[in-house]
């Protein structure tokens, strides 16, 4: 099986998933209900796929969750909502993408190099998913590195970075004790790909300016040097 016809089936697998009950409730409801914004559009109100092609993806961009009312509208991660905003124009920057703006599912946005995941695939309540909807999710997320085989991953927020070192331990590729989440800080794996770390672009760390594009921008920026550098 090609690693096109491999990553269509994960995909596949991860909208037709069923595993959390209180997720999928909230994705629909959700969906019907609508932000008054949005109440002519047709939600996607289901798990959210992965975004782009794994065939040269050197990095992988960990989020948590798909959005109420972004990625659970339009069905495409960090789409439709400021968040997503804040990631494209940052992977435009830096050379991942074709263009700056993220508005819904036929907007023409194309990734170059990198795919776009979530921790979780299904929008949360409160934006907080729970230890065992965050585990029901984890073999996609491991499918998904097993795929894609990214030189860099980046974890945007601590829980995307304690799931992402938690699975570097869990596949002995990096030793304890395991490092503590900070802005920019990075992990190197045995086999030599690098986590690197980021604050979540969320509208709570960018309205208080926790995050800034300049501190993002860095942190793309430390993604793309690493990605053209070869292996030692």
């Amino acid at each position: 099986m090609t690693i096109a016809q491999r990553w269509k089936n994960l995909n596949r697998q991860i909208i037709k998933c069923d595993r959390c009950e209180r997720l999928i409730q909230h994705c629909q409801n959700v969906a019907v209900e609508k932000r008054k914004a949005y109440r002519d559009c047709d939600y996607w109100g289901k798990p959210v796929p992965n975004f782009s092609s794994a065939q040269q993806a050197k990095l992988l961009v960990v989020g948590l969750a798909p959005g109420a009312h972004g990625a659970n509208r339009t069905g495409r991660m960090f789409t439709g909502d400021r968040s997503g905003e804040w990631l494209y124009r940052a992977l435009y920057r830096a050379g991942f993408a074709n263009q700056p703006e993220s508005i819904d599912s036929n907007d023409g946005l194309q990734l170059i190099n990198c795919v776009v995941t979530n921790v979780c695939h299904c929008a949360p309540p409160g934006n907080k998913p729970v230890a065992e909807e965050i585990s029901n999710c984890r073999s996609f997320l491991d499918v998904t590195i097993e795929i894609a085989e990214p030189r860099v991953i980046l974890a945007l927020g601590k829980i995307a970075w304690d799931q992402m070192t938690r699975w570097a331990l869990d596949n002995e590729l990096l030793n304890r004790p395991r490092p503590k989440f900070g802005h920019a800080q990075e992990a190197s794996l045995s086999n030599q790909s690098v986590i690197l770390a980021s604050y979540h672009p969320s509208q709570q760390n960018t309205f208080t300016k926790k995050l800034t594009e300049s501190m993002l921008d860095q942190v793309m920026s430390r993604a793309a040097e690493i990605i053209q550098l070869e292996p030692i």
